[in-house]
């Protein structure tokens, strides 16, 4: 027999059985000792799993030899659920510490005292030291940050603008010095190239077809190079920062890229044709043509972006 419940059914012990869906549906006689009655729209007891009229639907009025039962499987369902805080460690349980204030010995991190933590200085306090004002927040300096944290935007602005002035004396004292560019006529640059295939020095695994011919100087006022200048030829696919790499071997610079994090002791490529520095991540095979020359300065600052006036 088809049967359905409403919306609040699980809330007693009892379901309006549903007799609109099923046309072979007729009534329903109720089963209560005694009463019998035909019931068009009968409930069913879902303890003892009987039906009966509206006099009779609740456990009470039928005496339900089963009571209860219902209920019992519904506590059973609602602790079989997962509760909210499942998987989950409080922080409280975290480990126990004393609170935060150097006057203070309450112990936070117990079930009895969880603590608060403040995300300003980044410390556990107690009840009686949570808030800001009480625990002097303003004059702590926060657990993991930097002691000039609230300074670092001021700083870090005055030493861009001295390592801008330092940069631009530097290329304006190294711009005195560098190479002119090659001659440009088509004839002269092909007969330039073609000297510099024959003298140039490189990896002899580098295909012929990839090569790029450069011309490669020291520039001596910031630079100390016991070659101070030479010709070779790099892979096409090569970036600067190899390139860089290879000609300092060449040349015997001394090339400390990776071990300074100061601009003043890096090199960088300067391409004399393009009046420009080259970003390490450049590749040869676009930025330069065979018949360039480059220049390895020392301590000419960051990326232009930094140091432009």
């Amino acid at each position: 027999m088809a049967s359905s419940s409403k919306p609040d059914a699980q809330e007693t012990s009892y379901i309006e059985m549903d007799n609109k869906n099923d046309a072979t549906l007729i009534g329903k006689h109720c089963e209560y000792d005694y009463c019998n009655q035909l019931d068009f729209l009968p409930f069913f007891c879902q303890s003892c799993r009987k039906t009966f009229c509206l006099d009779h639907r609740s456990e009470t009025t039928h005496k339900c030899a089963n009571a209860g039962a219902w209920a019992e499987r519904k506590r059973l369902a609602q602790l079989s659920q997962p509760s909210i805080g499942s998987n989950k460690v409080l922080r409280d349980k975290i480990s126990q510490k004393p609170c935060a204030s150097p006057d203070c010995k309450t112990v936070v991190g117990t079930s009895l005292t969880p603590g608060v933590h403040c995300e300003t200085c980044n410390r556990d306090y107690c009840l009686k030291h949570r808030f800001k004002e009480d625990h002097d927040c303003k004059n702590l300096v926060p657990v993991g940050a930097r002691p000039a944290q609230f300074d670092i935007s001021q700083t870090t602005k005055s030493a861009f603008d001295k390592l801008r002035a330092w940069g631009s004396a530097k290329k304006q004292q190294a711009g005195r010095a560098l190479p002119k560019p090659k001659p440009t006529s088509t004839s002269a640059r092909l007969i330039a190239v073609n000297n510099l295939k024959k003298s140039a020095k490189g990896d002899a695994k580098v295909a012929p077809e990839k090569r790029v011919y450069i011309y490669v100087e020291a520039e001596a006022e910031t630079t100390k190079a016991k070659f101070p200048k030479g010709e070779f030829f790099y892979s096409q696919d090569w970036v600067v920062g190899r390139v860089l790499d290879a000609a300092a071997r060449s040349l015997q610079v001394q090339n400390i890229n990776n071990q300074s994090s100061d601009e003043r002791d890096k090199l960088r490529v300067f391409h004399v044709e393009g009046g420009r520095l080259l970003e390490f991540n450049e590749k040869i095979g676009t930025a330069l043509q065979s018949g360039n020359t480059v220049v390895l300065l020392r301590g000419v600052g960051p990326p232009p972006d930094l140091i432009e006036a």
